[in-house]
């Protein structure tokens, strides 16, 4: 038995008794859960009476895998199909739209009793033709009409000692990330997405490929997404929380039929952590000029957060401003970025840039717009790039001139490298970072500002008639 429970990747199910001689199935454990609920409860009912019996559901099936039950009586299945025994299951059933959707939300979940690492062997009944020393399913629903929630319902048959354990981890292949991912997201989760995406559209063509893979969420990250949600029946949002995170992994578990990514295909070496687990005194690069360039920003807001150089360097005032920002937002006091604080740093960011005008005013720059920019990308922030390189552009022939039309083409991806080549941008060339933006409005506000003459200054030429 493991020393905690994870979620299997699949269940295998006899179709009989235990000791009748039937056949077993083996399904996804989302898949298994999806039938049993279809099976045993109404889609109709309360939602909260719904995720009530979904619980109690997943905790009896954990427990049967958990302690292998089946498997230590020297049976080669983890659970029958027979309710005499354990749950309701017909093999090849159509399952209820709204089950799968909770079913995607809690089959990571399960409830136990405080102390105890066990899942709660959680007996239920229908309540009306059998009554059981157990949950209800009929009794559920008027308790939510009432107004109990899910687990005000389960602590009214199992007792106040119980609680959700959320977040377990899947078949070995991690939990999800501590924040949904999305547009603008950076790190190794969503490289392992980007690659895990590109490996499942191999199967299914109708996924785009995602390039480059760079850790980076941009819109050919966005795109596959929202592609595999659609192909998969989960709402085409483009975000990536547990419910998108965990049937990414089911689905490329089954077309590779692996379970980690140190098995065949897809290595740890292969997975480049662009933004490492933690970012902390000593770091340089990337990243940690984007980290100093979102708190410099937010700082000229939020008067507990100083205003720090972006230089690229981790130092003692940097970690100062970490500590301020988490101090601020009731996150953990570290000094250190790790995931959970960057995408906080990140939503803030947005938060406070998301109601500024994407619009070209000559001599006006504005700050990042939080969205990486590159092949396919369309939009107003495309169109004020393409602006701002053709201004620069008047100054350095390296650079070319764009058509603005407000999409991200071969020539606008071709000035952006020039540009970066021209002025030693780190990062993927052709792609605009944080850091990328900041340096051509950088580049931008000294040569606008830099030809303008205050009133009676001396303009650095001879005038003549016909001068402007």
């Amino acid at each position: 038995m493991p020393n905690t429970p994870t979620i299997p990747e699949c269940v295998t199910v006899h179709l009989g008794r235990p000791e009748q001689a039937a056949p077993n199935v083996t399904v996804s454990f989302p898949d298994y859960i999806k039938n049993v609920a279809s099976s045993e409860i109404y889609p109709t009912w309360p939602e909260e009476a719904i995720r009530a019996n979904i619980l109690a559901q997943i905790s009896f099936t954990l427990n049967r895998v958990y302690t292998e039950y089946y498997r230590n009586q020297g049976y080669d299945f983890d659970i029958t199909s027979s309710t005499g025994a354990d749950q309701s299951f017909v093999y090849g059933r159509e399952v209820f739209g709204n089950v799968s959707e909770i079913v995607d939300e809690l089959f990571n979940s399960y409830i136990r009793r405080r102390g105890f690492v066990e899942p709660l062997f959680a007996v239920y009944c229908d309540g009306v033709t059998v009554t059981c020393d157990g949950l209800s399913q009929w009794g559920t629903v008027s308790l939510a009409k009432s107004g109990l929630s899910a687990m005000e319902i389960l602590k009214t048959y199992f007792g106040n000692d119980i609680e959700l354990v959320e977040g377990v981890p899947v078949g070995g292949g991690g939990s999800a990330p501590p924040v949904p991912l999305r547009e603008g997201a950076a790190g190794p989760f969503v490289e392992i997405l980007q690659n895990r995406l590109n490996r499942i559209s191999a199967n299914y063509p109708l996924i785009p490929k995602i390039y480059p893979v760079n850790g980076l969420f941009g819109p050919s990250t966005d795109n596959a997404v929202k592609a595999f949600q659609s192909a998969f029946d989960l709402t085409p949002d483009g975000i990536v929380g547990p419910a998108t995170w965990y049937r990414i992994q089911n689905v490329y578990v089954g077309v590779k039929r692996l379970s980690d990514l140190n098995s065949e295909g897809l290595t740890v070496e292969e997975i480049r952590t662009t933004l490492p687990e933690t970012l902390g005194r000593g770091n340089t690069g990337e990243f940690v000029f984007i980290v100093q360039y979102y708190l410099s920003y937010i700082g000229e807001f939020i008067d507990s957060i100083p205003q720090i150089e972006i230089d690229g360097n981790f130092g003692i005032l940097t970690e100062n401003a970490v500590k301020a920002f988490q101090e601020t937002y009731g996150l953990p006091v570290t000094g250190t970025i790790d995931a959970v604080t960057w995408y906080y740093m990140y939503n803030v960011y947005s938060g406070i840039i998301e109601n500024i005008p994407l619009t070209y005013t000559e001599g006006v720059t504005v700050p990042f717009p939080g969205i990486l920019l590159q092949i396919g990308s369309e939009g107003n922030a495309v169109r004020l790039l393409q602006n701002y390189l053709n201004y620069i552009a008047g100054s350095f022939s390296d650079v070319p001139e764009v058509p603005v039309t407000g999409y991200y083409g071969t020539q606008t991806e071709n000035a952006v490298t020039q540009f970066q080549n021209l002025f030693g941008i780190a990062g993927d060339r052709g792609v605009v970072t944080g850091l990328t933006w900041k340096a051509i409005t950088d580049v931008y506000d000294d040569l606008y500002f830099g030809r303008i003459a205050a009133e009676g200054q001396y303009p650095g030429y001879d005038l003549s008639l016909g001068a402007g």
